[in-house]
């Protein structure tokens, strides 16, 4: 058998159990009575239609009342879910900011490691240049003083 929902509220447990199986059994077994009060003669046609007439209105205008409370309930509690559904929105906004700024810096990060890995290409390329320089000069200088000795040898 299923079970109607908990609800904390009183007026939102009748109108779940008006909407229930158990209440379509018991409305139909009052209608029932009354009808068989009738057939029997212990009440009149007019009487059963008046009594029964009148508990069906009395009925509906409560049950009424009640699912409107309910909806007024259940229209503050969307009121509640739109107002957080609102501040989770600007949080999501927020953090879609800060994950494109971090998108950025990583971008300019990058830029920043090429532009070294290019000054340091240009650094081991002047440095090279250097090197054969200074094996030129050194060797220059060798034949310079080789030069020199022999020159100072034939004098």
């Amino acid at each position: 058998m299923r079970k109607t929902p908990k609800t904390t509220h009183p007026t939102e447990r009748l109108t779940t159990w008006v909407g229930s199986t158990s209440s379509l059994i018991f409305h139909t077994l009052v209608f029932v009575l009354f009808f068989v009060l009738s057939f029997s003669h212990l009440l009149s046609w007019d009487s059963m239609f008046l009594i029964l007439t009148t508990i069906v209105s009395l009925e509906a205008i409560y049950l009424a009342i009640f699912i409107q409370m309910s909806m007024n309930r259940q229209s503050v509690s969307l009121e509640e879910v739109e107002k957080d559904i609102g501040e989770i929105q600007e949080d999501v906004d927020e953090i879609q900011e800060d994950v494109e700024e971090l998108s950025e810096d990583v971008e300019e990060i990058q830029e920043d490691i090429e532009e070294i890995s290019e000054e340091d290409n240009k650094d081991e390329v002047l440095q090279q240049k250097q090197l054969v320089t200074l094996e030129t000069l050194t060797k220059d200088v060798e034949r310079l003083l080789k030069d020199l000795e022999q020159f100072r040898r034939e004098k």
